[in-house]
């Protein structure tokens, strides 16, 4: 790619960033071409669909991600490393309203851009979850389509701006019901009242 080429490209990223940020996934391209003065013909030379724009835009994140999975996998209390990568990628998510939805379509879309990196990261985070449940730290009963959709959950309770304050408690809610605790359950049952006591 020519320089002047991959600068119009970088600023045409860096403009859907800052206004995807500001108002959602579902943003209008022809409002992004406006605000980067650009005619919409070239955004869509560069970016010729929306999926197509998101997948450039969030490639470093979704890099990320699954990066930070594989590291997790091999360092800590498994149970930890697995509620580390989901709080990361919830608050991810909350970033760009919307793209966990596009993330949960593409999924099942084997011909949208965001197919690979959406599959990639699920399955980091499924990983996760099958270590965790293999030393015993969480329940085995949820897999990493169930992680995934806890994900899509928790980033929707985010986006709502009357429950967003109370997304780290439920956050909290969340991991904990994911993660098994011996202990908890040993202490419930030293205070359950035994039968015929």
């Amino acid at each position: 790619m020519r320089a002047d080429a991959r600068k119009n490209r970088d600023h045409l990223l860096a403009v859907a960033g800052t206004t995807i940020t500001e108002q959602g996934v579902d943003v209008s391209l022809r409002d992004i071409a406006r605000r980067a003065d650009v005619g919409l013909a070239t955004l869509l030379r560069h970016f010729p669909t929306r999926e197509a724009l998101l997948d450039a835009l969030l490639h470093t994140s979704f890099d990320e991600l699954t990066a930070k999975a594989g590291a997790l996998e091999t360092s800590g209390s498994p149970g930890e490393a697995l509620v580390s990568w989901l709080r990361d990628c919830v608050a991810w998510t909350t970033e760009y309203q919307g793209v966990i939805a596009l993330m949960a379509a593409a999924i099942e879309d084997t011909e949208s851009a965001l197919h690979t990196s959406s599959v990639t990261v699920r399955e980091a985070g499924a990983r996760l979850l099958t270590r965790a449940q293999a030393s015993g730290m969480a329940r085995t009963d949820i897999d990493g389509a169930d992680l995934f959709a806890l994900v899509m959950a928790l980033a929707w309770v985010g986006d709502q701006r009357s429950l967003a304050p109370r997304a780290d408690h439920i956050f909290d809610v969340v991991a904990s019901a994911i993660l098994t605790n011996t202990a908890s359950s040993d202490a419930e049952g030293e205070r359950r009242p035994r039968v015929g006591s």
